[in-house]
C-alpha cells in the first residue's frame, strides 16, 4: 500500500490533543514504542560492534558511504525515538497532549537520498536491513503524526476522478 492509499488511522473530528491522548494510551502505541526502542538498541549494538568490522572491510569510498549512511540511520532513529518518548510522556501524564502538538515534537518528512554507495557496491547486509526497516518505521510514525495532529476534521484524501464525476453529475443535474 502506498502512502496515498494509506487509510486515515484515526476517526475524523476531535481536537488533535484528544486524538494524541487516545493514541498514547493505546495498545498500538505500546507496540510501536517497543518496536522503535528495540530498533534503536539493535542499531547501536550493530554500529558499536559488528558494524565497526564491516566498515573496516570497505574501501575508502565505501567507508565514506558507510559513515554517511550510519549517521543518517542514527539521526532517523533518534528523531523517531524522541517522538515516541514524547507520546509516552503524554500517556504517562508527564506532558500534556496539547504540548505534544507543538512543532518541536512533530516529525519532519524523511527524505531518502539516492544511492550513497559507489557504483557496483552495496552496503553491508545488516546496515542495509537496518536502513530499510528504520525508513519503514519512520514512515509509519510520520503517517500517525500527520493523522494525530492535523487541525480540525480529518478530510478524506483528494480523489480527482471522483471530483470530475461530481462535476459531471452537477452539470447534468444528477446527484
Amino acid at each position: 500500500m502506498t502512502d496515498s492509499q494509506t487509510p486515515t488511522l484515526f476517526p475524523a473530528g476531535g481536537a488533535p490533543a484528544a486524538r494524541a491522548q487516545d493514541f498514547a494510551a493505546s495498545e498500538m502505541f505500546q507496540k510501536l514504542f517497543r518496536e522503535g526502542m528495540d530498533m534503536v538498541e539493535e542499531t547501536a549494538s550493530y554500529l558499536d560492534g559488528p558494524g565497526r568490522d564491516d566498515s573496516k572491510s570497505l574501501d575508502r569510498a565505501g567507508a565514506l558511504s558507510y559513515a554517511t549512511e550510519s549517521m543518517k540511520l542514527t539521526t532517523r532513529l533518534m528523531q523517531a525515538a524522541s517522538w515516541l518518548l514524547a507520546q509516552r510522556a503524554v500517556a504517562e501524564g508527564e506532558m500534556s497532549a496539547e504540548a505534544a502538538t507543538d512543532g518541536k515534537y512533530r516529525l519532519t518528512a524523511d527524505r531518502p537520498d539516492e544511492n550513497l554507495w559507489p557504483d557496483g557496491e552495496t552496503p553491508p547486509a545488516v546496515l542495509g536491513d537496518l536502513v530499510r526497516r528504520s525508513r519503514s518505521l519512520y514512515a509509519r510514525l510520520k503517517r500517525i503524526d500527520d493523522n494525530l495532529y492535523v487541525d480540525g476534521v480529518i478530510e478524506a484524501e483528494a480523489n480527482p476522478v471522483a471530483d470530475q464525476m461530481a462535476m459531471l453529475r452537477g452539470a447534468f443535474g444528477q446527484r
